[in-house]
């Protein structure tokens, strides 16, 4: 073996890694906001999760990137530790499939009729052709998820190419000594463990690792006994990227990882146990027969079956296991809003985004709620409890703003972008809403402290206008959280409204003051209210505006939306005034 065959031995091993991650990130784009919902809501038992998690890693072809997803899932609160075993433990099985794929480069090559006939299932016979529908696609399409069918049919071209490549560069150790001595020393299985996990760190994909070592089984120089151990090690060594991707995560988020890790720590450990332990006393006679392709294949899947086959029954136990690892400090508690790692499924990662900031909009929404209650009976603890729903809200919007741009910077569909710049507009009214919550906290403080003693006449319009304002408030909260045109089409006329009842009272407090009925100082209280009041209204305007303009145009243009409803009389006309007679002075 040259430089040269080194070169091209790098070189395949470049196409094969590269088509393997564009492949992945092509399926996680078109297929990502499924995962989300299969892998938190259908796990409501392991064997659920167990399915589910073998579907998913046989479609994107990592159990590494199932895994680093999961405990993303974890670390966020969007799956339990519990409904996470099961999911990893079918990603471990889920991962074989990209062997049987890579797997069938090396069949049909015996001469044979059945060889010839074999030889069509190949890749390399339908990958030109695949090839081609790819980059068809991927030139002539313009719907985004047809671009992704492109590029993973490309991914998996540039993938086999890569196989091609390795298999050519190795071929002439076939009559190697120094390979075949090398080869040797494997033959004890503790060595042959270890080099497979170097081998799997290095490359920090199992999948790609199997495919390593099936290019290297054409030299003919690899016995079943040499093969078994190692592909043991692979499958250890893929745990690398998992647990680095744990750093910095919750501690169920770590657990999540180290789950991984002893799935495959302890399958090797009985697989291995258990066939050497049959072997002396039948002493199989394929050890010493070369491994070929296929034979990977068969032994990889194999190890993932019998190890998920002696786990599954016992996944508390591994649940409880990682557990003892990673323990509980007294007193500690740690929640993480986002999770970086689900940055590279950008899908997911907007799926997370809208859940937390539909989150953010359910506690601003209370925190007004309970502002405008604290005016008529105010409430020391109710006070501070408003306070810290504005702190929360305000903690919301810097780790939404912070994720969401990190978020914007990657490759995603159209409609992920769209969701993205709506999010990041309406968080900002959120957190105004929150701060007008506790401007409402101060007027209540200055009505209890000064004693203010609004006339009957005053307190029945604040009741008016609150009633009004906690309306607006859950028809433009619902409206974001069910992603409902019709229902954020109520809010303008309702906005219409308030601005209405806050110009009469103004001008009722006004004659009240002529017939000294009310004081100046009623009406600084009365003011500040009242523009708290309506500025709430206008946020839920721009909230549901936004709602409308995204869903309906796939645009952002809240002015454009607002001249356009109010030149529009009929429907918006008879709402307003429906509205007008509900909230009437």
């Amino acid at each position: 073996m040259n430089v040269f065959d080194i070169l091209t031995l790098v070189c395949g091993l470049s196409l094969f890694l590269y088509g393997m991650n564009v492949m992945g990130d092509a399926l996680k784009r078109s297929a990502g906001s499924r995962l989300k919902t299969f892998l938190s809501q259908m796990t409501s038992n392991p064997f659920k999760g167990f399915l589910l998690g073998s579907v998913v890693t046989a479609v994107i072809q990592s159990s590494s990137a199932t895994t680093v997803m999961v405990v993303g899932f974890v670390n966020s609160e969007a799956m339990t530790l519990t409904q996470a075993v099961g999911v990893i433990l079918g990603a471990n099985v889920g991962t074989a499939v990209t062997s049987w794929m890579t797997g069938l480069s090396g069949i049909g090559s015996s001469g044979t009729d059945v060889g010839v006939a074999l030889n069509w299932l190949k890749p390399s016979a339908w990958m030109p052709i695949l090839a081609l529908i790819g980059i068809m696609l991927l030139m002539f399409s313009k719907r985004d998820i047809r671009k992704n069918i492109g590029v993973v049919l490309l991914g998996f071209a540039v993938l086999m190419i890569g196989m091609d490549y390795m298999s050519d560069a190795v071929s002439g150790l076939q009559n190697s000594s120094s390979f075949r001595s090398i080869l040797t020393m494997f033959n004890n299985p503790l060595l042959g463990v270890l080099s497979g996990t170097i081998l799997s760190a290095i490359v920090q994909s199992s999948s790609a690792s199997v495919g390593i070592l099936q290019s290297l089984t054409t030299t003919g120089a690899i016995s079943y006994g040499t093969a078994i151990p190692i592909i043991m090690g692979l499958n250890i060594g893929a745990c690398v990227p998992v647990l680095l991707s744990s750093i910095g995560s919750t501690k169920n988020g770590k657990r999540a990882a180290f789950i991984y890790l002893y799935f495959n720590v302890i399958g090797a450990t009985v697989f291995m146990s258990g066939f050497y332990l049959i072997d002396a006393f039948v002493h199989f006679s394929f050890v010493s027969s070369k491994i070929g392709t296929i034979g990977v294949a068969v032994v990889h899947s194999i190890f993932k079956l019998v190890s998920a086959l002696v786990i599954l029954p016992f996944y508390k136990k591994l649940e409880k296991i990682a557990r003892l690892t990673i323990r509980d400090k007294k007193g500690y508690s740690q929640k993480s809003l986002l999770d970086e790692r689900l940055l590279t499924t950008p899908s997911i990662a907007v799926e997370q985004a809208e859940i937390v900031a539909k989150d953010m909009a359910i506690l601003s929404r209370d925190a007004l709620k309970r502002s405008l209650a604290l005016l008529e009976n105010y409430n020391e603890d109710e006070a501070n409890t408003i306070r810290s729903y504005e702190t929360e809200v305000d903690k919301y919007e810097d780790a939404l703003g912070t994720y969401l741009v990190k978020l914007a910077s990657r490759s995603m569909s159209e409609n992920d972008s769209h969701e993205i710049t709506k999010i990041l507009h309406i968080i900002g009214d959120l957190e105004r809403i929150s701060d007008h919550a506790v401007n409402l906290v101060r007027s209540a403080e200055e009505i209890a402290e000064k004693k203010v003693k609004f006339s009957e006449m005053a307190s029945h319009e604040l009741e008016v206008l609150s009633g009004a304002i906690n309306e607006i408030l859950d028809i433009a909260c619902n409206a974001f959280i069910s992603d409902d045109t019709e229902i954020a089409s109520l809010v303008e006329p309702l906005e219409q409204t308030v601005d209405y009842l806050k110009n009469q009272i103004k001008l009722n407090h006004i004659l009240r003051l002529q017939k000294n009925e009310c004081s100046m100082e009623h009406g600084f209280v009365l003011s500040d209210i009242l523009t708290n009041c309506e500025r709430v209204a206008d946020h839920c305007s721009n909230i549901a505006g936004c709602v409308i303009e995204i869903m309906r145009y796939d645009a952002l243009d809240v002015h454009k939306y607002l001249e356009e409803v109010k030149s529009s009389h009929g429907e918006f006309e008879e709402k307003y005034k429906e509205y007008r007679r509900k909230y009437a002075l």
